[in-house]
């Protein structure tokens, strides 16, 4: 079957098609007939060896961890019933970049009916994500909401279920085609945090007072700025480090600001299935739709970690197998 393989740490170049027997599944397991392989920014910084959070995979390795696709086949005390399904199936840190993937029977999620699979990829990994971040800020009626990187895959999420719940939308990017999805998905104020003084047109958009609840995927300088003009009482939630840079706060710099810090993710694990059938519902009623940006075929994996590095990618990036 057709893989692509990291070779080595560095650039997108080191994404390296190739060849590699079918595999088999053991006891417990599934194989998936792949049609889908999402594509992740950590997964980026896995390759390059620059992620603090993941254990460094053993060289040359399959990246991916996210597929969709049919069951073709079921191992050892695995209900044959699976065998033929639509599944959304985790295969760990590593091994989605192929044709064929093997996944623990309890880590298959079943895609509904009338559900795309590259918009079931986008609804279960992002959109958990940003299901679970606006529980725990706790986003109310009327209040104004910061999101940063709104035009990404989480980000353009958390920009919609934000204004489900009610809120308004500031949202935060860099260029103008991001800009105009953001506002597109609702956002009452677009703003470029690359452009200086970004964050005084954050205040303008919410009358002065800051948002109430800020939404930090960046970090760096960019969360920092954030973190600066989040309103009195707010809640500054960190999920997320583009700049290479977790945001780092001095709690006692604002008493008056509720951070609550990447470490949240960790605790996402037990919910993350609630949150995917939540997502996938408010799918199903129009309340959310999944930005998928860009696609390529397998063997342009690397051209998928460029878009992604390069911050040309809008929305989620997928590769289509």
């Amino acid at each position: 079957m057709r893989v692509v393989r990291v070779t080595g740490f560095g650039g997108p170049e080191v994404l390296v098609p190739g060849e590699a027997p079918d595999p088999v599944a053991g006891p417990g397991q599934v194989v998936v007939e792949v049609a889908v392989a999402g594509v992740t920014f950590v997964e980026t910084q896995i390759r390059r060896g620059t992620d603090r959070w993941h254990a460094r995979p053993e060289l040359p390795y399959v990246p991916g961890g996210l597929v969709a696709g049919r069951v073709s086949s079921a191992g050892e005390g695995v209900d044959p019933a699976w065998v033929g399904r639509r599944v959304i199936a985790g295969t760990g840190e590593t091994g989605g970049f192929a044709e064929r993937a093997v996944a623990a029977a309890e880590d298959l999620f079943p895609v509904p009916d009338g559900l795309g699979l590259p918009e079931a990829v986008a609804l279960h990994s992002d959109g958990s994500t940003a299901q679970g971040l606006i529980e725990g800020a706790k986003v109310r009626p009327g209040e104004w909401v910061l999101v940063e990187a709104a035009a990404g895959g989480v980000g353009s999420l958390l920009v919609q279920l934000a204004r489900t719940a009610g809120a308004r939308v500031v949202g935060a990017a860099r260029g103008s085609r991001k800009l105009d999805l953001v506002r597109e998905l609702g956002a009452e104020a677009a703003v470029d945090y690359s452009e200086p003084g970004w964050t005084g047109r954050v205040l303008e958009a919410t009358g002065g007072a800051g948002p109430d609840v800020v939404f930090d995927g960046v970090g760096g300088e960019i969360g920092r700025a954030a973190f600066e003009v989040t309103a009195r009482g707010g809640r500054f939630s960190v999920h997320g480090a583009s700049s290479g840079e977790v945001t780092v706060v001095d709690p006692a710099r604002r008493e008056d600001v509720d951070v609550i810090g990447i470490e949240q993710l960790f605790d996402f694990g037990p919910n993350l299935v609630r949150w995917a059938e939540q997502m996938m519902a408010q799918a199903a009623a129009g309340l959310v739709r999944p930005v998928i940006g860009q696609t390529f075929p397998l063997e342009r994996a690397a051209d998928a970690h460029a878009a992604i590095e390069h911050r040309t990618a809008l929305g989620k990036t997928l590769l289509l197998i």
